[in-house]
């Protein structure tokens, strides 16, 4: 069917959503519990013949609702320092940080997540958070596709202010709805077995083979995945398909929200606002339930992707994110404890 406006000539707009799914009056779609919709100009202008030339079967029907922000409430429902001391103290906590077992020296950290939701975005702001500068060197972009083909690990370099990074972050193909398309499951599996080496090239069409030259045939605890984290563009929380969803077959243990400045202009506005806003608050809710994780799992975030300086606010997101991530890699490594094992 061809996109046109509808325009209300006398009455008042309709709208509902219906077992039939959505119904504006004059237009009904999925009429009859079918593929199908029903067309009467009724008190909406326009002409079926050019809105639609009679054909009123449907191959895909998407409904979009524009909702106010809520504003803000009157007080933060997470409390966050927002100085430099607090990011100083972010930074101190990571490098200070160490496995409890010592056969460990550094946290696995897996980003998966739909194409385009910011996964290697979020390394190169992590890596910017630690350089004390804006660091670009994971490939991001706004392909249709997910720009990232190979299995990635990424280590953070120490700097001046952080003298240990005791984590790796690992990127993977973006999670995709079609057939033979993004992340397989049996790779899924087989990465957090400690199996897949960096760079590994993907092929959507078969998993990797244990004959493979990147596949670890022997991993130890080391070379596992200690926490998984889901990331997610926070604006299209209520787009993400059953599909997806199901493609992720483990429940993470955190869910990244990215892009929290384009999704509501209050944070646009100021960065602080984030744990005062109603929308922020109520996709938090919201994708909790649909993953099945705590709203205590869910972290919002903002990577940079135009700045060309570092900002302390938008580090504070960033390295909090990072300490929630560790906590729940201390978790995985809780069901390892051994006294003998210990980490000095």
């Amino acid at each position: 069917m061809k996109e046109d406006p509808l325009h209300v000539v006398s009455g008042s707009p309709q709208y509902a959503f219906t077992d039939n799914g959505p119904n504006f009056g004059s237009l009904v779609f999925l009429y009859n519990n079918t593929a199908s919709a029903y067309s009467n100009p009724g008190t909406y202008k326009f002409d079926p013949q050019k809105m639609h030339g009679n054909d009123l079967q449907l191959t895909e029907c998407e409904v979009y609702r524009v909702e106010d922000c809520g504003g803000l409430m009157e007080k933060p429902w997470r409390n966050v320092q927002w100085n430099s001391e607090r990011r100083q103290a972010l930074l101190s906590t990571i490098s200070g940080w160490k496995p409890s077992v010592s056969s460990v020296k550094q946290a696995r950290i897996l980003l998966v997540g739909p194409v385009g939701a910011g996964k290697s975005s979020f390394f190169n702001s992590i890596n910017s958070a630690f350089k004390g500068y804006v660091s670009m060197q994971a490939n991001t972009g706004t392909a249709g596709t997910s720009l990232t083909t190979q299995f990635r690990t990424y280590y953070i370099k120490p700097s001046n202010s952080v003298t240990h990074v005791p984590f790796i972050l690992c990127d993977t193909m973006g999670l995709e709805d079609g057939v033979n398309t993004g992340l397989d499951v049996d790779d899924f599996a087989t990465i957090l077995k400690g199996h897949i080496q960096d760079k590994y090239q993907f092929n959507p069409l078969m998993p990797i083979q244990p004959d493979s030259p990147h596949f670890h045939k022997s991993p130890g605890l080391k070379d596992k995945i200690h926490c998984v984290v889901y990331v997610i563009d926070i604006s299209r929380v209520k787009l993400l398909s059953e599909k997806t969803i199901e493609k992720f077959v483990c429940i993470p243990q955190l869910v990244l929200l990215t892009k929290v400045d384009e999704a509501c202009p209050l944070v646009a506005e100021d960065l602080k606002n984030i744990y005062q806003s109603h929308y922020i608050n109520k996709m938090m809710q919201e994708i909790s339930t649909k993953v099945g994780v705590s709203l205590s799992a869910v972290v919002p975030v903002k990577n940079y992707y135009q700045e060309l300086e570092i900002d302390s606010q938008t580090d504070i997101l960033l390295l909090n994110a990072v300490v929630q991530m560790l906590r729940a890699a201390e978790g995985y490594f809780d069901d390892f404890y051994n006294p003998e094992e210990k980490s000095e």
